[in-house]
């Protein structure tokens, strides 16, 4: 697998993507229960037809161009792929301010290219991006994507009490990191707050670290444009009760929810409408120190 990934890694990206967009519709025509989850997610987030349907190419999408983010030549930049930066000017003065900088990051666009391309731009003045790691449980792919972490301006900590404490130590330092929230979190590690008109069980992780730290937050997202070439965007967090210590978990959590929601807004054509989004959380609470 890991041959197939380099041999695939010398395919143009855009020749990449047209085979992923099609690889996206034979998955969509050939899986009811897919269709039929993304669908209804889609829907019941008040989106139409037209507004959702490129998320089926997007999906594919997301899949093809993998091998060049986990498997290309470690030399091998990748800001030359990304043709538009916006708000990175504001974003780099936080950074600047030593006080720490959380990136909300949902499934959204590519969310890969997005700590590629951040930690590239950015580690030699501010250091590399620290995000929470969990090694895959198969080992055919295990291999690729711990390889993919191995990059320039990329640094990673277990999802373990050790690593969140480590993270936690980073952004008092004024480093920085992304985080994937809209993810079912195990049990005890999160509450049910409303996302895009349904209750979600929602992670505590995110606004506990800003709240702990008083970093500054920033949504973010990278989205995919024509020809092999993405967009990196960059926007100050607005909702208070996210960063106020006084505030509930759940009003943190429905604050950080309606954040991620607006960047979907933005960009329904390639949100993963797929995910269980709203299942029930399983698993055993992790105990994390404030």
């Amino acid at each position: 697998m890991t041959a197939l990934f380099r041999l695939l890694a010398r395919v143009p990206l855009p020749l990449m993507h047209a085979l992923g967009r099609a690889f996206g519709w034979l998955v969509w025509w050939l899986a009811p229960d897919y269709r039929r989850r993304f669908r209804e997610n889609a829907e019941a987030a008040g989106f139409t037809a037209a507004q959702w349907r490129p998320a089926i190419g997007a999906a594919g999408e997301m899949v093809a161009e993998l091998p060049w983010l986990w498997a290309r030549p470690a030399g091998e930049s990748v800001l030359p792929k990304v043709v538009r930066w916006e708000g990175a000017e504001v974003f780099e003065a936080a950074l600047a301010e030593r006080k720490g900088v959380i990136m909300i990051v949902p499934h959204l666009g590519s969310w890969e290219m997005y700590g590629q391309a951040v930690g590239e731009r950015f580690v030699k003045d501010h250091g590399p991006i620290t995000a929470l790691f969990r090694p895959s449980r198969k080992k055919w792919i295990a291999g690729l994507v711990e390889g993919s972490r191995d990059r320039p301006g990329l640094q990673t900590l277990p999802t373990t009490v050790k690593g969140v404490r480590g993270l936690m130590r980073t952004l008092k330092e004024g480093g920085y990191t992304g985080i994937l929230p809209d993810q079912v979190p195990p049990l005890g590690q999160g509450v049910w707050a409303p996302f895009l008109g349904r209750p979600a069980y929602t992670m505590t992780l995110l606004p506990r670290l800003a709240q702990t730290t008083g970093a500054k937050v920033f949504l973010g997202v990278c989205e995919r444009l024509r020809g092999g070439r993405y967009a990196i965007r960059f926007i100050p967090f607005t909702g208070t009760a996210l960063t106020d210590r006084e505030a509930t978990p759940e009003a943190a959590a429905a604050a950080m929810n309606e954040g991620i929601a607006q960047l979907v807004r933005s960009l329904p054509g390639q949100y993963v409408w797929d995910y269980a989004r709203y299942k029930q959380p399983k698993g055993e609470p992790m105990e994390v120190a404030q």
